[in-house]
């Protein structure tokens, strides 16, 4: 009997469906592969925002994870939000051991400002979780906590993208999301930075579409996809990018929030 191989999510619940394991196993499953998923935080939040975050105890999220490994497998690992410390450490430590490629969205705050990670746990993110990790995928202001540099410019953050890498030379590539850099030009553009390669670029038209909630999560799940259906770094880079226009172009004119606010992607639309 063929074993479909397995992506798992670790990551945080998003009740309204747009963000956290609900976008990333939606995600998975419209491009074609079949996604797990390790819950590490129960949060309450809309497209209003995030009301309430109860992580999970981290013996509880390691026994989710470990249930998955034991009975998949499990070649790419996605991982979002983590919550706090105790949760980072155990990731840290459960990854030692994983063959597979791990891809890293570092969830470090909501779009509407609120903290998804605590201060004190910064230092066992860097210490502990970053030197397991493949793929980085932040967005600029993630890429600035991360390497404690400021950004203003592309180069800034490719030059930020390149001293990360230095430090965690494990690492195969980093992602920089484009979406908040330099947001009054017309394109949008992404940036894939490997060591000692070329410098891949997304660039595309940048959509004013008002529903974008669950957009970083997306981006990092879509990206693990293709790497787990066998792409090449710069391949699924590209795929990603054309993913994510498709599904942003969809919900221009269609909301599933009837706030009028940040409303989630429409994920299904292939």
């Amino acid at each position: 009997m063929l074993i479909q191989p397995t992506l798992l999510s670790i990551a945080g619940s998003d009740p309204s469906g747009g963000a956290g394991i609900q976008a990333d196993v939606k995600t998975m499953t419209v491009i074609g592969v079949y996604g797990a998923a390790a819950i590490t935080c129960l949060t309450v939040q809309n497209s209003r925002g995030v009301q309430e975050i109860q992580p999970l105890s981290a013996g509880f999220v390691q026994a989710q994870i470990q249930a998955v490994l034991e009975d998949h497998d499990v070649t790419h690992i996605k991982i979002g939000m983590t919550g706090n410390a105790e949760i980072l450490y155990c990731l840290a430590n459960l990854l030692r051991s994983f063959a597979g490629e791990v891809i890293y969205d570092p969830v470090l705050a909501a779009t509407s400002g609120a903290p998804l990670l605590k201060t004190d746990a910064f230092s066992v993110l860097k210490e502990k979780l970053l030197p397991e990790i493949s793929y980085l995928t932040p967005n600029t202001s993630e890429l600035q906590l991360i390497s404690n540099t400021s950004i203003s410019t592309k180069e800034d953050a490719i030059d930020c993208a390149r001293l990360v890498l230095n430090k965690y030379p494990q690492m195969k590539a980093l992602v920089i999301k484009g979406g908040h850099l330099e947001e009054s030009e017309l394109n949008i553009c992404d940036f894939l930075v490997q060591p000692g390669k070329i410098i891949s670029e997304s660039k595309r038209r940048r959509i004013r579409n008002p529903n974008l909630h669950g957009t970083g999560c997306t981006y990092s799940s879509a990206l693990a996809s293709y790497l787990c259906l066998g792409n090449d770094a710069v391949t699924a880079f590209k795929l990603t990018g054309e993913y994510m226009d498709r599904i942003i172009t969809a919900g221009l004119n269609t909301s599933v929030a009837t706030s009028r606010s940040n409303g989630p992607l429409l994920h299904f639309i292939p």
